[in-house]
């Protein structure tokens, strides 16, 4: 089982995001930046790949760097990504993430805009990977 879900939070969007490994919580991760950009993120269509690469120097900020690339991808190239897949996640003497967003150029006319969202934050930010899978939680300061 994978995805998102949204957790309770005052003022901000705090995010659980989950699948079988770590891989694919990361996956799931960056399509809830997407999601949470854009309301209607069936709808984009897989018309461009993008590659995202993101280093850390432990889980917390693989994750926190993972999900500004992604953020970035919206903010300086108008990009909204449809699909996230994962390639490479390598956590040890090394932290890095490799990725590839499927997606188009953010039209207005066709997407509906979510949230603005200034960063990801280390706010509540989790990593954990265990015989039931890996999941992630994170706060988007809005």
């Amino acid at each position: 089982m994978r995805g998102a879900r949204l957790l309770e939070h005052t003022s901000d969007v705090y995010i659980e995001a989950f699948g079988a490994d770590l891989r694919e919580a990361f996956e799931e991760a960056a399509k809830a930046v997407h999601a949470t950009i854009v309301k209607n993120l069936d709808e984009v269509r897989p018309v461009e790949t993008k590659r995202v690469e993101a280093e850390g120097y432990d889980d917390l900020s693989l994750l926190y760097e993972w999900l500004e690339k992604n953020l970035l991808l919206f903010e300086i190239d108008r990009f909204v990504g449809g699909d996230v897949k994962v390639l490479q996640l390598v956590r040890g003497e090394q932290y890095r993430v490799v990725g590839m967003v499927v997606g188009e150029p953010f039209d207005p006319k066709r997407h509906q805009a979510g949230i603005h969202v200034k960063s990801p934050t280390y706010w509540l930010m989790e990593v954990l990977e265990g015989r039931d899978g890996g999941y992630v939680r994170f706060v988007l300061d809005i």
